[in-house]
């Protein structure tokens, strides 16, 4: 079976009971000692003050996440290459336009459709580094953190530098929270390098390994972006692990830590 190798240079995280990476590992360490809350998303400093009134949630949380990952990583922000995937990208701003298409006038605001494109993220993002490097938007349902991992470590591999991978979703507004569920906003980070640390492979789909704790579980299961989990878990125990993620229908992505 074909596999690849990274390391994690630098990690940033944000979630239910979550506040960021540093103050989440000790409880993703001991599970018990994690509280339930909702997700409080801090104003992403790096956007100025007119940014960060025009953006939506998804936007936010994936700078405050990816803000983490750079400052552990110490690298520069614009030199890095990204990988930004979500499953729900910014449905506020769906549900906005969709409910101004069902009024006589269809008067669509130019900014919310600017903010309703799925690379809107990785847009604010590189615009706010000065970045020019290259950026891939993707979704993939409920694979979408296990695409966006796969993706930024072959671009790691392929290229032999550094890339920032972005993993976020946040809950729908009624109607369309009746149909496609998702309970709070996830975002997480990571800086991914050339390395031993991490290996993936491509496996035949098989069961998702649980969290072993039943609320960071029901987190892990109600937001896509959240399946990264267990693999966060075995990060901040420093312990060698085989994790196993969804991915596409008859597929899944097999994570080895050394």
């Amino acid at each position: 079976m074909n596999s690849l190798s990274v390391d994690i240079l630098g990690i940033g995280l944000l979630g239910p009971g979550l506040a960021d990476w540093a103050s989440a590992a000790p409880l993703l360490r001991e599970p018990a000692l994690w509280q339930a809350g909702a997700t409080v998303v801090p104003p992403p400093q790096r956007l100025p003050a007119t940014e960060r009134r025009r953006a939506g949630a998804v936007v936010k949380a994936s700078i405050v996440v990816a803000d983490q990952a750079i400052a552990a990583a110490g690298l520069d922000p614009a030199a890095l290459a990204t990988v930004f995937t979500s499953s729900t990208g910014e449905p506020a701003n769906c549900h906005a336009l969709c409910e101004a298409l069902a009024t006589p006038e269809r008067l669509v605001s130019p900014t919310r459709f600017t903010n309703s494109v799925h690379n809107a993220a990785g847009g604010y993002w590189h615009i706010a580094v000065q970045g020019r490097m290259p950026s891939t938007s993707l979704s993939a349902f409920d694979a979408s953190f296990a695409a966006g991992l796969l993706e930024a470590a072959v671009q790691a591999v392929a290229t032999g530098a550094p890339v920032l991978l972005v993993a976020c979703d946040v809950p729908y507004p009624e109607p369309l929270h009746g149909k496609r569920p998702v309970s709070d906003v996830f975002g997480v980070a990571l800086v991914l390098t050339p390395g031993t640390q991490l290996t993936l492979a491509l496996q035949p789909e098989t069961t998702a390994t649980p969290c072993g704790h039943a609320g960071l579980d029901a987190v892990r299961s109600s937001i896509p972006a959240a399946r990264a989990l267990p693999l966060l878990q075995a990060l901040a125990a420093g312990r060698a692990a085989s994790i196993d993620i969804e991915g596409l229908p008859g597929l899944g992505l097999q994570l080895k830590i050394a």
